[in-house]
């Protein structure tokens, strides 16, 4: 086994970092929530990862992309602090946000073995082209390298 492959720990009580990607979706906000209730209730860390794109769409109109990225990113960090301040009487949940540049495969990839995940959740793509060139989803899934939930 190289070292880059991860090592599963045996005897181990269940997942110690549970990653979950959100990009303000339906579907990721979904996976948010279910990623929520696990790391709840295996007692781990959920990472919650936005992937701010490198050139969205509006670029190309002269958008100004970073201003727009970054504020997706401090309206997701806001609802998700929010959901948890709602449960937090009843609820027990350790989290952090992270951000990261570039494509969302990549990006969730990375965050993954740096934070040394146990598990990724992720929204299923909301997107008719990902039939043709492939989700995140299934490409997560394809690599082989933690278990990999997806959320409809």
């Amino acid at each position: 086994m190289t070292e880059q492959q991860h090592r599963f720990e045996r005897g181990t009580d269940g997942p110690k970092v549970i990653v979950v990607g959100v990009d303000g979706s339906d579907s990721s906000l979904r996976a948010a929530a279910y990623a929520g209730g696990l790391a709840r209730r295996q007692n781990a860390l959920l990472a919650v990862v936005y992937v701010q794109p490198l050139v969205p769409a509006g670029a190309a109109l002269g958008a100004p992309v970073a201003d727009t990225t970054s504020e997706i990113a401090d309206g997701l960090v806001a609802e998700i602090r929010e959901a948890v301040e709602r449960v937090k009487d009843t609820w027990r949940l350790r989290w952090e946000f992270h951000t990261l540049r570039g494509d969302p495969y990549n990006g969730l990839v990375q965050a993954a073995d740096e934070l040394t995940a146990d598990a990724v959740v992720v929204g299923a793509s909301e997107s008719a082209g990902h039939r043709i060139v492939g989700s995140v989803a299934v490409r997560l899934v394809k690599a082989g390298r933690w278990p990999v939930t997806v959320v409809p």
